[in-house]
């Protein structure tokens, strides 16, 4: 039985789709170890870790045990979650002795994007062939990967970032730290593992050929940069766990009538934009479940609800929705009856389960990946996106705006039909023995696998 590993990073939006591509393997009669950096960042990653090795008891978990935290001095204004992939960086030389110590040995490994530079010299040195998860869209895979080129232009003069044979990325959909002429985290990660993805044996993107083929025919076809790996679009990821979350109010609500508001597990908004969000839910008239974040990392947020948006509004929303600090399991609150809409930042991964479950979505970016993903967004039709708002934290979008764009969303029954379309896209051959091209392309992958085993 061929043995394949998982290396997921830092955050949710990494560790989730790895964690549903390591539960879709195991049909392919593979042996299945994931290797977690320990400790993880977040109390959310170390829930869904804990449950998912209960689900999936057949799936081998192996610590890699990260240096000491203060053998690192990061700058405290930076992102955590950042950081915490630095730390992982400079603790990957650890991953030697333990890549050599599975059995039986690798038939490849699967690294995380944001690792791609720091692995790959450990796996071409133990002759093992290396596969990056790119947990993004394909679109921005070409950024990503082309980005170390653009050394030398100065980005923040350009209206536009051409990359040869697509359309033009407008300079406000680049995420900013990238148009800074000094160095930052973000621009050092992209820049680095964008340049060793070429010394890979091929990358993974969890998405579509239907919705992305021109960005996926360039890559491919040597458009965007010379000497890459394939790239395999294997699909959307459907979800691994059964229901293991349930919300006694969300039970109560009427089919498709519940907007569920969430930003994902590492943005936090201004205290001022909480209040003006939570007047806008309140103005709109619509049901909502909203999940409050007022601290990157969920450890951090020790604040009360009341504390944060306030007594009055902590009381006034209560009349027509439900609002959270925990961590919610996304894709039981999606998949839920009473949820017909979705208020996202536009991660891939809140993206790509708003895909799968069909449910419409107001794209409201926030920060990363997330205003191209909010465009691919209106383009299939999956929702709408209100692009004057600009990126999270440059201005305060006030109550009124956003009631109306809740309205817009939860009242246009075409959208609804839309996303339905967009689900029945997804789902077509995604059932084990379905033959769609996604399937193949997975399938033809895991035979490489298996004959270089064997």
């Amino acid at each position: 039985m061929s043995h394949i590993a998982l290396l997921p990073s830092s955050g949710m939006g990494h560790l989730t789709p790895f964690i549903r591509l390591a539960a879709l393997l195991t049909v392919h009669n593979l042996k299945i170890t994931i290797i977690t950096p320990y400790p993880t960042l977040s109390l959310a990653e170390s829930q869904v870790l804990f449950n998912f090795f209960s689900t999936f008891p057949q799936i081998r978990q192996e610590k890699l045990h990260l240096l000491p935290l203060d053998n690192f001095s990061g700058n405290s204004e930076e992102d955590p979650f950042y950081c915490h992939i630095e730390v992982i960086r400079r603790s990957s030389h650890l991953l030697s002795s333990l890549l050599s110590s599975l059995s039986p040995p690798l038939a490849a490994l699967i690294t995380d994007m944001s690792l791609t530079a720091s692995v790959i010299p450990i796996t071409e040195a133990l002759n093992i062939p290396n596969y990056i998860f790119f947990s993004s869209s394909a679109k921005m895979l070409t950024l990503f990967i082309s980005f170390h080129t653009k050394a030398n232009t100065n980005l923040y003069e350009m209206d536009a970032l051409q990359i040869p044979t697509l359309e033009p990325i407008p300079k406000s959909w680049i995420p900013p730290p990238l148009l800074q002429d000094i160095d930052n985290q973000l621009k050092t990660y992209i820049t680095e593992n964008g340049k060793e993805m070429t010394k890979s044996d091929g990358i993974l993107v969890n998405t579509l050929e239907s919705i992305e083929q021109e960005s996926l025919a360039a890559l491919n076809g040597g458009k965007v940069i010379l000497g890459l790996p394939s790239v395999t679009a294997i699909g959307l990821l459907p979800p691994c766990f059964n229901k293991c979350q349930s919300l006694a109010w969300l039970d109560t609500q009427p089919i498709g009538s519940v907007l569920y508001v969430s930003f994902g597990s590492r943005t936090a908004m201004s205290r001022e934009q909480l209040k003006e969000l939570g007047d806008g839910l309140m103005r709109s008239g619509y049901r909502f479940l909203w999940v409050v974040k007022d601290k990157k990392v969920d450890r951090e947020d020790d604040k009360d609800l009341e504390d944060i948006i306030g007594n009055e509004l902590t009381e006034s929303v209560k009349e027509r929705g439900l609002v959270v600090k925990h961590w919610l399991n996304q894709e039981n609150i999606l998949s839920h009856p009473a949820v017909g809409g979705f208020l996202s930042h536009c991660g891939w991964n809140s993206l790509t389960e708003a895909m799968w479950l069909g449910v419409r979505v107001l794209a409201w970016p926030q920060h990363g990946d997330q205003k191209i993903n909010a465009s691919l967004v209106e383009r299939i039709g999956l929702g709408i996106w209100e692009s004057s708002w600009g990126w999270g934290g440059e201005d305060i979008v006030k109550g009124q705006q956003i009631a109306e764009k809740v309205s817009e969303l939860m009242g246009n029954e075409l959208l609804r039909m839309k996303a339905v379309s967009v689900r029945e896209k997804a789902r077509a051959g995604m059932e084990l023995g379905g033959t769609s091209m996604k399937m193949k392309a997975l399938a033809k992958l895991i035979e490489t696998w298996k004959k270089d085993n064997s």
